[in-house]
């Protein structure tokens, strides 16, 4: 049986939601025609900072994970392009009232091997505008494909989904967003422990997600929560962590597409348990914290080639 949790939302609702009145209105149509480009560079330093805050090379001595942590045969991890491409894209210019918005999914594939340096140029265009209707909030995905500086091949292909609570009743559709990957009904095949560390969130954050929610324990409680939370990205990557170690030996060449859909947030310093079913190439999971009987990430599912 698939084990159960409660329902939990990411944030608390109890909080007034009442749109920025300067913000400009949104309008479907132009939303939709919505492009940018971006730059982005990255060193091996960054690579390894990355692996350091998702948790990997706490021991020393495990040399599986000491490739992606060590620069003498530096191996990168297989979500580290989130990172390198947090930054930038058409979401930045719609006109969304951030202090509401909630990171719904993420999702990232490899189409080569990416590089522990480089430079490269992303192209971001609106996958969707889905409206959900007054005071139920807004649904908008972007997605970007980066291209090596001086190269004509896809890299790496980030989407992102956000849930904009302030945006609902913009006139947009309501049908039409893709369904989340449906996690089988038979008890998981495997089962993994991460644990994550009290100042996980601290150097996580260095990787480029400089928001206050993740280290200002006065803006956590602005926003609802009791301390701090993890980054939604960082969780995103240890379930990827669970899927490297128990179907791919730390072969992260193995890894084509990982994606989750974010359901409640993780405090630094939890136990994470991660379930996993396999089917052929194509990996599901979730992700749940028992200690507090929630379910952090769902419809998770990574591609694997085999």
């Amino acid at each position: 049986m698939r084990p159960q949790t409660s329902a939990n939302k990411l944030e608390p609702t109890t909080m007034e939601i009442r749109r920025d009145p300067s913000l400009p209105v949104i309008d479907h149509d132009r939303i939709m025609s919505l492009t940018k480009e971006t730059n982005h560079k990255w060193t091996t330093k960054d690579a390894i900072l990355y692996a350091l805050g998702i948790g990997l090379g706490t021991d020393p001595l495990d040399r599986a994970e000491l490739d992606f942590v060590y620069e003498a045969n530096v191996k990168v991890f297989p979500t580290f392009p989130v990172v390198v491409g947090f930054h930038g894209g058409p979401l930045e210019d719609i006109g969304i009232d951030y202090r509401y918005v909630l990171h719904g999914e993420h999702a990232v594939t490899l189409h080569r091997p990416f590089p522990p340096e480089g430079c490269a140029t992303a192209h971001g265009r609106i996958l969707g505008a889905w409206d959900k209707g007054h005071g139920k909030g807004a649904v908008f995905s972007q997605e970007k494909t980066m291209t090596l500086d001086g190269d004509t091949l896809p890299l790496a292909t980030i989407r992102t989904t956000s849930f904009a609570r302030a945006e609902g009743g913009f006139g947009g559709p309501r049908d039409g967003q893709p369904a989340p990957h449906s996690i089988p009904a038979r008890s998981p095949d495997r089962t993994v422990r991460i644990s994550t560390t009290p100042g996980q969130a601290l150097l996580y954050r260095q990787s480029g997600d400089l928001n206050p929610l993740h280290a200002d324990p006065d803006a956590a409680l602005a926003a609802g929560f009791h301390q701090p939370i993890l980054h939604g990205l960082c969780t995103f990557a240890i379930c990827c962590r669970a899927v490297l170690s128990e179907f791919c030996d730390f072969d992260p060449l193995m890894i084509a597409h990982h994606e989750v859909r974010f359901s409640a947030p993780v405090y630094p310093g939890e136990e994470l348990t991660v379930y996993l079913w396999k089917d052929d190439s194509v990996v599901s999971f979730e992700a749940h914290v028992e200690a507090r009987n929630v379910t952090a990430i769902r419809n998770g599912m990574t591609k694997l080639l085999i």
